[in-house]
């Protein structure tokens, strides 16, 4: 029997061996990967693109590459230059010192070894915070490897920190050699080390920490994300490594599996905390025997101070509560909180969107401002909700989440800023001739108002206006410091199933800082801005509402109607000075909204009431509408034609799936100009497009001519006098003409100069902005007739569009008497919220009635 269980326990030993050989194999060796993190350092290489007119990094040793293009294209070594840079203290800008950054791609430890490399990027992106603390004892050991060079005038660069670190040699120096001679050297050296062991109570030790010399940050990269910084913003990079980045997930997508990872969020930040100094290295001195004790923080948000110093002579007699903190010997580092939420296509239908806080560092602060959409690279951590005291002791196991910063990519904040600089010169190639196709068409606002929600049949006139609105007119700074407001406020109002929420949740997606809010679900201080308490400090802190989150954006508000009195009144000031001042919890602040406004509401009995008038149907103030540039009403009046074309349009688009626009040439009324336009054109105007299209206009700035001011004047006057002497309707505070309206006609016309690519303002362009703004009028003016049941609103409101023109010019044919020009007459008719393709049909047809004689410059009554 024992020689049959020999073999076995043999046999069981040797199993025992391999599995404990196969888990072993399974647990990084990190004294192997700091050698191999040590050879990426000493060996990798990048391409550059080398610019001869930068002669700073022309001793970096790299070989030029021969390439097909004639390409100056250098094979440099990647961290070498920047490594002696760091060690020689040679700073960008000397008057300003700050630390050094140093990038570690992933992607380049791939690219430097296949096989090794990809297998350190692995294990670096599982357990993040350890590796970066070992490349960080790495990059250490290589810079003291390294020799420093003299300054210009011999010297070497020094500072504080140095000098320290010199002195605390000197006195490790002294009292070893004390030790050693009263004691014998190998007694010094045992009870040395022993001293060194046992004086780590706290966290406070004698020894001078590495992080205190430290003058660099080191950023972990995921896979995919190239480096920003030197010496890779001038990497010459493969057509395929751009399509490897990853824009991020939700936060609903990080679990607890993603403990110690390094991952990539997307969201928006909603709060941004005040940036205030971390202690991450605590300096000591004992006032008994002047030794200097060091207290290593970094990562913690609470530290006990230590009582004891650790030194032989204090401990032999029992020293205590003699040591003092040195500022100015401990080191600190900005540090600053973010709370990031999930976007609003990232929630799921009936869930509450999720955050989380983002912790970053250094000169990751500053970055972000409330409202931005940004991907953030960092390490996803837990964190305890209190370190010590009673609520620590109440928390239990209990623990919080953060994420610890290491990258911050910030996504387009705003119309201003291209696209350009994210795209690869083919697609850039693409996009240039998309733009200058459309630039150049026959009527590029036509065309671009389109591919506003193609979806939603007509509302020609209300697209155009949306367009504007994206555009906007040129912001206007006095020299007294008075500021003109350039944004356009638009509203729309009419009865239920016109459209007017899926035009708002359009745009808002449209714009870069778009914000959808409803009137009901928002509040005065949900809109404007709110007093909060400061999770860190404690302390009292603003926190921006959707006015100013839309900041340089578009802030879309529906159900404007059902908002209370008191919350719409809060919109005043944001609406006409663009700010929002909060002066309550002893803060008096002022912050900047400098948003457009877009608005829906409906009547007051839900459908609108013909028999009553338009102030009747519109439970707003006249101050408040006053301040909306164009203001639509939309009305769902049967009509066969109408009501055809629009069935054909949304049956089209439920079998495409919406990717085609119905060409309903047959039945072409006034409402279907622009799509016929665009229909004819061979450029499909998509989103990326119109974006960009709108961010190169907006870099144009137009001002008024001497020759077109004094139109705008003479316009403006006319208006104003129609609009006074006009006592056959029933004249209300919503269709009046005031100065404000003068305002918004600049406003207008600068945004239609911008969609040309002009830094002049046309005549043109202010009879489209007159035409405009007239239209609105318009259908506010119509409600108001058809309240009046006289004869002749009956016959004026059937008249078509040919004998509205006609009994306009027969109108100031019978006050002049006199033959009419034709430059007057379009004027006139554009003016009125006509075209010029109506009006010339209109002279067409009573020409051929023999009722009108025209010439090539005049028209004549015969």
């Amino acid at each position: 029997m024992a020689s049959q269980t020999q073999p076995t326990q043999q046999s069981q030993q040797q199993s025992n061996t391999q599995t404990t050989i196969l888990d072993s194999a399974n647990f990084p060796d990190y004294e192997q990967d700091t050698v191999l993190f040590g050879q990426f350092l000493q060996e990798h290489q990048i391409n550059v693109i080398d610019n001869t007119n930068n002669n700073e990094d022309d001793d970096d040793g790299g070989e030029y590459i021969p390439t097909a293009d004639n390409s100056n294209i250098r094979r440099i070594p990647c961290y070498q230059a920047l490594l002696q840079r760091v060690r020689d203290r040679n700073y960008v800008d000397p008057s300003n010192p700050c630390d050094f950054i140093l990038e570690i791609p992933l992607s380049e430890l791939v690219e430097w070894d296949a096989v090794r490399g990809e297998e350190l990027a692995n294990r670096c992106e599982k357990n993040t915070l350890r590796y970066h603390q070992l490349f960080c004892k790495v990059i250490d050991e290589s810079l003291e490897a390294l020799p420093m060079s003299n300054n210009d005038n011999g010297t070497v660069r020094r500072d504080t920190f140095d000098i320290l670190y010199e002195q605390r040699l000197t006195q490790q120096q002294a009292r070893q050699a004390a030790r050693q001679a009263a004691a014998g050297e190998g007694e010094g050296i045992l009870n040395d080390e022993a001293n060194a062991n046992n004086n780590n109570a706290g966290g406070a030790s004698e020894e001078f920490p590495p992080l205190l010399m430290r003058r660099y940050e080191l950023r972990i990269l995921p896979v995919g994300r190239a480096g920003t910084l030197a010496p890779f913003e001038r990497q010459q990079r493969s057509p395929q490594y751009n399509a490897k980045v990853t824009s991020g997930v939700s936060l609903r997508y990080v679990r607890s599996r993603s403990m110690g990872h390094l991952v990539t969020i997307q969201g928006m930040i909603v709060r941004c905390s005040d940036v205030k100094p971390s202690c991450i290295v605590a300096t000591y001195s004992c006032d008994r025997c002047g030794c200097e004790v060091y207290q290593t923080l970094q990562g913690q948000r609470e530290f006990l101070p230590p009582r004891t110093c650790p030194s032989d002579e204090c401990r032999d007699h029992n020293n205590s509560d003699s040591l003092v903190l040195q500022t100015r010997g401990s080191k600190f580092e900005k540090y600053q909180e973010l709370k990031l939420q999930e976007l609003p296509s990232q929630v799921p239908m009936g869930h509450v969107p999720r955050s989380m806080t983002i912790v970053v560092r250094g000169e990751l602060t500053r970055l972000v401002t409330p409202g931005d959409l940004v991907s953030v690279d960092g390490i996803f951590l837990p964190q305890r909700l209190a370190e010590s005291g009673y609520r620590a002791m109440q928390a239990g196991l209990i623990s919080t989440t953060y994420l610890a910063a290491h990258n911050i990519l910030v996504h387009k904040k705003s119309l201003d800023e291209s696209l350009v600089n994210s795209l690869t010169d083919a697609e850039s190639q693409e996009l240039n001739l998309a733009i200058e196709t459309v630039s150049q068409g026959n009527d590029p606002v036509g065309t671009l108002s389109a591919a506003i929600a193609p979806e939603i049949f007509g509302h020609d006139d209300i697209k155009r206006s949306l367009l504007l609105q994206l555009v906007g007119g040129c912001t206007r700074k006095l020299p007294d410091g008075m500021r003109i407001r350039g944004d356009i406020n638009l509203c729309f109002m009419g009865d239920p199933g016109m459209a007017k929420s899926q035009l708002l949740k359009h745009v808002a997606t449209l714009a870069p800082r778009g914000v959808y809010t409803t009137g009901k679900g928002s509040s005065g201080v949900g809109l404007t801005a709110a007093v909060t308490k400061d999770p860190l400090t404690g302390e009292l802190a603003l926190e921006g509402g959707a006015l100013v989150l839309a900041d340089r954006g578009i802030c879309a508000i529906d159900e404007f109607d059902k908002m209370d009195e008191g919350d719409r009144t809060a919109i005043h000031e944001v609406m006409e000075q663009q700010t929002v001042s909060i002066a309550k919890a002893g803060i008096v602040a002022t912050l900047n909204a400098r948003a457009s406004v877009l608005a829906a509401a409906n009547p007051l009995y839900g459908r609108y009431h013909k028999r009553k008038s338009l102030s009747e149907n519109i439970n707003l103030p006249n101050s408040l509408l006053s301040r909306f540039d164009l203001m639509f009403l939309l009305l769902d009046t049967p009509d066969v034609d109408h009501d055809i074309a629009l069935a054909r349009h949304v049956t089209l688009v439920h079998q495409n799936e919406g990717l085609k626009k119905p060409k309903d040439k047959g039945n072409k009324d006034d409402d279907d100009d622009s799509e016929d336009d665009d229909d004819d054109g061979t450029v499909v105007v998509t989103p990326r497009i119109l974006r960009e299209y709108i961010t190169r206009a907006r870099r144009h700035t137009p001002i008024c001519t001497e020759q077109v001011a004094p139109y705008i004047v003479e316009a403006y006057v006319s208006l104003r006098m129609e609009s006074n002497n006009n006592k056959k309707r029933i004249q209300s505070d919503q269709t009046a003409m005031t100065p404000r309206q003068l305002l918004s006609i600049l406003r207008l016309s600068q945004a239609l100069a911008r969609l040309r690519f002009s830094d002049y303002v046309e005549r043109a362009d202010v009879d489209e902005a007159i035409r405009m703004t007239h239209c609105s009028k318009a259908s506010l003016e119509q409600s108001e007739n058809n309240n009046d049941g006289s004869n002749n609103n009956k016959k004026r409101k059937h008249q078509d569009v040919s004998s509205k023109l006609f009994s306009m010019l027969r109108d100031y044919h019978h006050q002049t008497g006199d033959k009419i020009g034709i430059t007057v007459a379009t004027a006139m008719a554009i003016r009125k919220g006509y075209t010029e393709d109506q009006l010339q049909t209109c002279l067409e047809e009573y020409e051929q009635l023999s009722i009108l004689q025209l010439t090539p410059t005049h028209i004549y009554f015969v």
